[in-house]
């Protein structure tokens, strides 16, 4: 496909930090005979599953960023002390009226956490399903986002996904129906330079993973796609091997802290390659480990044109006593209409067995999107989309769970979002709120990329989840070995606890009394969200025990 590369990586690596917005680029008109061929190689490529097909309607200019603060809806969102940033915002930080943006990915410096890049899928119009390479970047934390524009301006974009190397240059991977292409930005998201082609051709859910060890394959990045070679990069992504074929099915990859790479596809299959951190040898990987978690989630009532979320293989790099453990997660179900659980497992033999946990949350609602990450200390952290408090499937809150124990127990779950409904501000011809999220974790706390429809539209938000539930700068793990009370061993300090708050308003009241009075008579109904809250347990029963723990809550604090 012709295309001015050089004129291309001049206007994007040229342009000072933020001043991107309104710039020119070189764009190729698409061409209706590129568009029968478009179509024609999507269905060749037709599965039992949802893949990404070609855009319905053509590519339209981003509108006029007006200078109003405000003036379009609400750009922050709280769900008691968990705040959601928007992302997708205009010069002055205000929400852009008729766009849509989702299927985020996010990369955050390992070096300065305050630096984060998100890419998305962005439609400049929601009459039209014409997606671009959207990108923006903070250096405050996630408090404050500039949002310059797309990569390639009026280049079909799709399937983003971000990653920092341990330098902190970050690696952006889109998707055209034609050719896979990565970007690096050695800004922090300031500015960008075109890289490679790293595959020409037909190559749907594509994933990316770099090497950040001290090993011999330090800075290697790894590419795969549904179906398709292993590619690796040696050289900062400049150029690609294509080192090996298999069969991939929307699969996600990782670099355990000994430089093995780890693969897993959209059946729970597990690969492991040894020898891909050598760039002298062509790299070796089977895919013949079975996590068991069941089947992927492939369009259900949440997100009936799209995926309810991606396998994610993270491996451990703590020096703790779960260093090296592999972990598998993703929302899977047992077949159609059945609705998905957050399915875990972990393997410590380096991916050669694996060991099935329970669910992190029980319950028959849509449990979607679910994502997790590792954190440098061992910490697991993990999030999904959850119909239970509202009984209705395009009804969601996104929740939070972790554990520190390598998977063995989690803490209770949380919401950390308003409800949103999944179906609405759909662009034209899409029927979904994209593939996946992300999140990233650190010692004290995780990051989240998530869409969600607060301000009736798609948009993309940012939401940081401290471990210090008390904002007291002390990780709340520490604060408990040091003697905090957590009287039910739920890993939260009691005086964060908001257990029995039934109204959902984070104070426990008079009017949470007569909810749980209201579940007293017998087992806490799974959809009733007063009783959900009421059973501070999370025994399935609201009893007398959990109203004596209301009753401190209560009383005199």
């Amino acid at each position: 496909m012709a295309r001015s590369r050089q004129v291309a990586a001049l206007l994007l690596s040229g342009v000072a930090c933020g001043a991107l917005s309104g710039s020119p680029s070189p764009r190729r008109a698409v061409r209706a005979e590129e568009g029968v061929a478009i179509a024609l190689r999507a269905a060749a490529f037709a599965e039992p599953y949802h893949h990404e097909s070609p855009p319905v309607g053509p590519w339209v200019p981003p509108a006029p960023r007006p200078k109003r603060s405000g003036a379009y809806g609400a750009t922050t969102w709280s769900r008691g002390p968990y705040v959601s940033v928007q992302v997708n915002v205009d010069d002055n930080g205000a929400n852009i009226p008729g766009d849509a943006a989702n299927e985020p990915s996010m990369a955050v410096d390992p070096n300065d956490p305050n630096k984060i890049v998100i890419g998305w899928r962005q439609f400049n119009s929601v009459q039209s399903d014409f997606r671009e390479a959207g990108w923006a970047y903070s250096h405050d934390g996630g408090w404050s986002w500039t949002f310059p524009g797309t990569l390639d301006p009026g280049e079909f974009g799709s399937d983003p996904v971000l990653e920092p190397d341990a330098e902190g240059r970050v690696y952006y991977l889109t998707f055209d129906f034609d050719e896979l292409r990565l970007f690096r930005s050695q800004d922090s998201g300031c500015t960008w330079t075109f890289l490679s082609q790293v595959w020409n051709g037909y190559l749907d859910k594509p994933w990316m993973a770099i090497d950040r060890t001290t090993g011999i394959g330090r800075g290697h990045i790894y590419v795969v796609g549904r179906s398709s070679a292993l590619c690796r990069s040696t050289d900062g992504g400049r150029t690609f091997q294509r080192t090996l074929h298999f069969d991939n099915n929307l699969g996600t990859l990782t670099v355990g802290p000994d430089g093995a790479l780890y693969q897993v596809d959209y059946f729970t299959r597990v690969g492991r390659s040894d020898d891909a951190q050598d760039p002298r040898v062509s790299p070796t990987l089977a895919m013949e480990a079975q996590a068991n978690l069941g089947i992927l989630g492939i369009s259900g009532a949440p997100n009936p044109g799209g995926l309810l979320g991606q396998v994610w293989i993270l491996a451990d790099h703590s020096s703790g006593p779960t260093r090296g453990r592999v972990y598998v997660l993703c929302s899977c179900g047992q077949g159609e209409g059945d609705p998905t659980e957050v399915a875990f497992a972990c393997s410590a033999d380096r991916g050669v067995t694996w060991r099935q946990r329970p669910a992190i949350s029980p319950s028959d609602s849509w449990q979607w999107f679910g994502m997790m990450d590792v954190a440098p200390n061992g910490r697991i952290d993990a999030l999904w989309n959850d119909t239970r408090n509202t009984g209705e499937a395009t009804l969601s809150e996104l929740f939070y769970a972790f554990s520190l124990d390598g998977g063995e127990s989690w803490s209770d779950y949380v919401p950390v979002s308003p409800v949103f409904d999944s179906r609405i501000g759909l662009p034209g011809g899409s029927d979904k709120l994209g593939d996946y999220y992300d999140l990233t974790s650190d010692e004290r706390g995780v990051n989240v990329a998530y869409a969600a429809t607060f301000n009736g539209e798609q948009d993309v938000y940012f939401l940081r989840i401290p471990q210090d539930c008390n904002f007291n700068e002390i990780p709340d793990a520490d604060e408990i070995a040091a003697a905090a009370a957590d009287c039910d061993d739920n890993l939260i300090p009691d005086e964060c606890e908001t257990f029995g708050d039934c109204t959902c308003d984070w104070i426990v009241t008079l009017p949470d009394y007569a909810a749980l009075r209201a579940c007293l008579a017998g087992p806490a109904a799974p959809r009733a969200a007063g009783c959900l809250c009421a059973d501070s347990r999370r025994d399935g029963h609201v009893d007398l025990a959990d109203f004596a723990k209301l009753q401190r809550w209560l009383g005199p604090r």
